[in-house]
């Protein structure tokens, strides 16, 4: 397959039938025109949407075209205009929403365990899942035979909606009774699940190609995480659905695109043109919001994809495209500094959601506080799994609940010994049963902190702080703190060092956890002075915290775990490959192009800033003056500038230390570093 375009459109048309006049206004050439114009070079068009109706003119389903649909070759219309102008078009086909099958197959819906359909019939929407493993497979191969057969110029396939069911229908009953599963155990469903999402993906991969063997092909869950290894060979490419406004929120996107990134597929990241999110029609976002989305996927290495619907019209709006064009113009000039480059990294950070899935807008508060503290300091870091090669990266951070079973920890006790540096907080580094540490240097101790009904309290967060103790600021860690207690929100695990590594920071007690029988003023209770255990252990390579640092700084926004954090790295590492004087707010990423022989410095300064009960907004770019960067690089760097615009930067090298001057930083700015191997 061909590399992805670096500016897509997504266009849904999920289109009622009480709409009439459908497409009355489609002029292909215009709807083309309008495309290339914004500078758009590839977008997705319908073939089946939500509401189970189609936009060509199929013979095999006639009933399913939208019956108010004006031109019954839209979609081949719209294919061949779009060619005609060098735009990639890839096609929509709905899997798991299908109204019009909902109704007149009920059989073939996904059942709960308490078999009943799933959803209430009185809900406004499509939303009820059609069970991919009944006879409902056969039609949508049907509609995909179709459609591949009458436009067989297509660029490309996009599935939508290929979630993972809990079912309990007759075909998965009878599939999981051959598989040896109690249908009855919620486990055993979602085990056997996951397997037939994944055989689905498989197979019609293979159906496909028995018609197309080039185009590409994406299965959309609304979500990339580490369950995609699985049939990773089903995809040419990864599609990275996040629009901030709506449930992602602006966490999803770094989070998600730092581990798709490691696995070894073009990616395309989804914004949307909405203020909020899809079906948010006559909305718009603001325009430095739109451009700080794309181009944080540019500087993330994904190419840029913009959501839009086409109105009921057939007519694309033109406010829309006068919104997208500029910011597309801009993805344009600086493309040339984005192909085929790969990040610069660091620190890799394992990711909790290998063990405790998460999907769009419910990601965990671990690996968002993560991502937070360290893209404010702009580290350069990539998030992986416990398959992903280690050996690429100076550091491993392990956040807050990473479990460490026999085969990770002689990958970690290999990586250490060859000289890799790791961070562990809080549960990390504990075994399945969470009874002992697997790797690391601390000892759990056989006593942990308990409430009054004898519950553990490590990692809870309460609203008056009852379990809260605190940590005495010193030595290295301490740098840049009082040298006095600090809260921490989140009780850690009580432990002591082994015997070969040393405490670095001690845990004190508050002088009584707050319940009904003692308590002091609104919240926890002062500190007794009294030390208590560690609360950070080095030894063997590797740094560990007692407490949930990630999940105190995602809850309670605690700068002082943010600070704890950058002591910590930086004792571990001794350099940054990155670092700036500029505000926190400011954000660098560092990527190569190898062949070009050249790095390529991205420095994104847009503030997103909660303006209302539901969302964070961006509305204004604040200029940056004179930043100063410091970069470590093993190649000896002939010019910097500054790129698209070609104005020379400054610079100076003394040994791997290059420090240049941004002389200004208008929301996104590019400095490309030409570089020559040494001697």
């Amino acid at each position: 397959m061909k590399p992805l375009r670096f500016r897509q459109i997504h266009l849904d048309y999920h289109t009622s039938e009480q709409i009439r006049n459908v497409g009355a206004d489609f002029d292909a050439d215009l709807f083309a025109e309008t495309l290339k114009n914004a500078h758009v070079n590839s977008v997705t068009c319908f073939a089946m949407c939500h509401h189970g109706r189609l936009y060509y003119d199929s013979k095999l389903h006639p009933e399913l075209v939208h019956p108010h649909l004006c031109n019954r070759d839209m979609l081949p219309q719209m294919i061949a205009a779009c060619h005609a102008r060098g735009i990639r078009v890839p096609v929509y086909i709905t899997v798991q929403w299908h109204d019009v099958m909902r109704k007149m197959h009920p059989e073939w819906r996904v059942m709960d365990e308490n078999g009943s359909i799933g959803g209430s019939p009185y809900r406004d929407g499509f939303y009820q899942f059609m069970c991919v493993n009944s006879p409902y497979r056969d039609f949508l191969k049907e509609i995909t035979a179709e459609v591949l057969e009458t436009m067989p110029d297509l660029d490309g396939l996009f599935f939508d909606i290929v979630q993972v069911p809990d079912c309990s229908c007759q075909s998965c009953m009878k599939g999981m009774k051959e598989e040896g599963l109690e249908p009855h155990i919620k486990e055993c469903r979602m085990r056997y699940a996951r397997q037939m999402i994944d055989a689905f993906k498989t197979d019609m991969t293979a159906f496909v190609r028995q018609f197309n063997q080039t185009c590409s092909i994406f299965y959309n869950g609304s979500h990339v995480g580490p369950s995609i290894r699985q049939t990773l060979d089903a995809y040419t490419h990864l599609e990275l659905e996040s629009l901030p406004g709506g449930a992602w929120g602006y966490m999803h996107f770094p989070l998600t695109m730092r581990y798709a990134r490691t696995l070894g597929k073009d990616c395309l990241a989804h914004t949307g043109k909405f203020h909020t999110e899809w079906g948010d029609f006559h909305s718009f976002k603001n325009p430095p919001a739109l451009e700080y989305e794309c181009f944080r996927m540019l500087a993330l290495n994904a190419k840029c994809l913009i959501g839009d619907q086409l109105e009921p019209s057939g007519a694309l709006s033109k406010p829309v495209y006068d919104l997208i064009g500029p910011v597309y113009r801009s993805v344009a000039e600086k493309e040339p500094w984005c192909q085929s480059a790969h990040a610069v990294t660091e620190i890799g950070v394992l990711t909790a959601e290998e063990f405790d899935e998460g999907h769009a807008g419910d990601l965990p508060g671990c690996m968002q506080g993560a991502v937070r503290m360290l893209e404010d300091a702009s580290y350069q870091f990539d998030v992986l799994d416990s398959r992903s090669d280690f050996s690429a990266y100076r550091m491993l951070i392990l956040p807050d609940k990473i479990p460490v079973d026999s085969v990770l920890a002689e990958k970690l006790e290999m990586y250490t010994a060859a000289g890799g540096k790791v961070l562990m907080t809080f549960e990390s580094g504990l075994n399945e049963p969470q009874t002992a540490f697997a790797f690391g240097p601390a000892v759990l101790r056989p006593k942990q902190p308990m409430d009054l009904e004898g519950q553990p309290v490590r990692g809870r967060f309460y609203v008056s702080n009852n379990y809260a103790d605190y940590v005495l600021s010193e030595g290295a860690l301490g740098q840049g703190l009082y040298d006095t207690e600090y809260v921490m929100y989140g009780r850690g695990c009580a432990v002591e060092a082994k015997a070969d590594a040393r405490v670095l920071l001690w845990s004190v007690r508050s002088c009584f956890d707050r319940d009904y029988r003692h308590y002091c003023s609104h919240r926890q209770a002062p500190s007794s002075g009294i030390r208590g255990d560690a609360a950070a252990v080095l030894g063997g390579g590797a740094l560990y915290f007692a407490h949930p640092l990630f999940t105190i700084y995602q809850v309670r926004g605690a700068h002082w775990c943010k600070t704890l954090l950058y002591n910590a790295i930086d004792l571990l590492l001794g350099t940054r490959l990155v670092q700036h004087d500029g505000p926190s707010s400011l954000h660098l990423y560092l990527n190569e192009q190898t062949e070009e022989k050249r790095y390529v410095l991205h420095a994104l300064h847009y503030i997103p800033v909660r303006k209302s009960a539901e969302l964070d907004v961006i509305e204004d770019v604040i200029d940056l003056y004179n930043v100063n960067v410091t970069l470590h690089l093993p190649h000896t760097i002939q010019t910097a500038r500054q790129v698209p615009e070609g104005v020379p930067l400054d610079f100076r090298q003394k040994g791997e230390a290059v420090q240049l001057t941004i002389p200004r930083i208008h929301g996104h700015s590019m400095a490309a570093l030409d570089w020559q191997n040494r001697d």
